[in-house]
C-alpha cells in the first residue's frame, strides 16, 4: 500500500498574518493606517506564495526520488 504524505501548511497563511501585522504597526506609527494595513497584506501574501512555491518544488523532488 502506498503511502500519502499530508500536505505541509501553507506558507500563505503565515506570510498575510506578517503582512498585515507589519502594515498595521507601519499604518499606526505614521497614522495611515488606512494605507500600510493593504501595503502589508499584499506584500504579506506575495511572501506567503513565494514560501509556499519554494516548499512546493522541494517536495516535488521527494516524491520523485520515493518513486
Amino acid at each position: 500500500m502506498k503511502k500519502t504524505k499530508k500536505p505541509d501548511a501553507s506558507g500563505l497563511p503565515i506570510g498575510m498574518a506578517i503582512g498585515l501585522a507589519l502594515g498595521a504597526a507601519i499604518g499606526a506609527a505614521t497614522e495611515n493606517i488606512g494605507l500600510w494595513m493593504p501595503v502589508g497584506m499584499a506584500l504579506g501574501i506575495a511572501l506567503g506564495a513565494a514560501f509556499s512555491a519554494k516548499d512546493t518544488h522541494k517536495n516535488k523532488g521527494d516524491e520523485e526520488d520515493d518513486k
